[in-house]
């Protein structure tokens, strides 16, 4: 039970941090799956909204260092965000890379 409420926190914390970095918080930046937070804002766009445009060269160049199975961890705090979860896992795609493959898909 105590590695579930720890777990619980630790995505808690996470999803904080990912919220921060893309509503362009002020706070200071954090290194999140290879990538700087602040630099995940850049693909705000892309993820959200019902018909999202497609990714610009800026995001994608953010996604080619992002470590997508990594943010795979984060995908279930994803909507709280205001982000599509099948948005976010489809941007490797539209940026011509390979689409991770997360657990449970």
């Amino acid at each position: 039970m105590a590695i579930k409420l720890l777990k619980a926190f630790m995505v808690l914390i996470a999803a904080t941090i990912m919220m921060i970095g893309l509503l362009g918080g002020k706070a200071e930046s954090v290194v999140l799956c290879n990538t700087d937070s602040t630099k995940l804002n850049l693909c705000r766009a892309a993820v959200t909204g019902s018909n999202p445009p497609p990714p610009t060269q800026a995001c994608c160049a953010v996604v080619r260092h992002v470590n997508m199975p990594c943010l795979c961890k984060y995908k279930s705090v994803l909507p709280s965000l205001g982000i599509d979860p099948k948005n976010a896992l489809a941007l490797p795609a539209k940026c011509g890379l390979r689409s991770p493959q997360c657990p449970g898909k």
